[in-house]
């Protein structure tokens, strides 16, 4: 008979007393202990499980889009390609997320959804705050966070500084191509509009991408991205549609007619437009 492979043989620590474990570093006990479902139905843990890892591929988006968006302002590209890239990466995550959370029937949501409360996701202020970053700044949006000081202070202070396009047009008129003064000297705490002249600016890098290189692979990178932004809200909508059909969301939104209405919102417009335009 084989004897069992031991590990330790090969050098493997076994002892753990007194040093940092796989469980310490991580801080497992209360990362697994963080799950707390407020009824007997069994689908709850999926439906909790489901949610907390989107919020920590959430947390994670918001410091690599960060990172990226203060590397593009000091023109350090190569850093801020390898975290929109990460970012790519994660979407693709949260994506196939809703593809486990599709296993729960309308049926057996119904076993616990009056245990959600008010709750809904559109309350998600990590959610809210990449909304914010990427240019989407729908300041009805800070309501949900009225009762918290703390998150409105995180919110406020991202919508006083120019979001990610912003800060890419900046980089574009920095290197030459210049854009509409009125777009780069706005009001940052607004919603980008879309700008028939930023398309014309954009079509110049496209149409030269050789000589306008890093711009065209950066904007590349942000139509990459926003792709699996668009996957991941149109997998929300019918997600939430195979479950609940047109019901009212449980945060009292109207539901599949309010996530359907998110789909038509565009980061970066002129980036989609500027295909037209070549």
């Amino acid at each position: 008979m084989t004897k069992p492979y031991d590990p330790s043989s090969e050098g493997a620590q076994m002892s753990f007393d007194g040093r940092m474990s796989y469980g310490d570093y991580l801080q497992l006990n209360q990362v697994l202990s963080a799950q707390t479902p407020l009824s007997d139905a069994h689908d709850e843990l999926l439906f909790i499980i489901q949610h907390q890892t989107s919020e920590l591929w959430m947390k994670l988006a918001i410091h690599e889009l960060s990172a990226a968006r203060d590397a593009i302002a000091r023109d350090d590209l190569a850093p801020a390609m390898k975290m929109l890239a990460r970012v790519s990466r994660i979407f693709e995550q949260l994506n196939s997320a809703w593809d486990v959370l599709r296993t729960m029937t309308p049926s057996d949501y119904t076993t616990f959804r009056e245990a959600l409360g008010q709750s809904s996701g559109f309350q998600s202020w990590q959610y809210r705050l990449i909304e914010y970053v990427l240019g989407n700044r729908n300041k009805a949006m800070l309501r949900p966070h009225e009762h918290r000081a703390d998150l409105l202070d995180i919110l406020g202070k991202e919508l006083a500084r120019p979001s990610f396009y912003d800060e890419v047009l900046k980089l574009a008129d920095r290197r030459g191509i210049t854009m509409p003064k009125a777009v780069l000297e706005r009001d940052f705490s607004e919603s980008h509009s879309f700008s028939e002249a930023v398309t014309e600016a954009w079509a110049r890098v496209y149409r030269e991408p050789e000589k306008h290189w890093q711009l065209y692979e950066m904007a590349e990178k942000l139509v990459d991205f926003e792709d699996y932004f668009r996957r991941w809200r149109f997998n929300h909508v019918t997600t939430v549609e195979r479950v609940i059909g047109f019901k009212r969301g449980t945060g009292g939104t109207v539901g599949i007619s309010y996530l359907k209405r998110m789909l038509d919102i565009e980061l970066f417009p002129e980036l989609w437009r500027v295909r037209t335009a070549l």
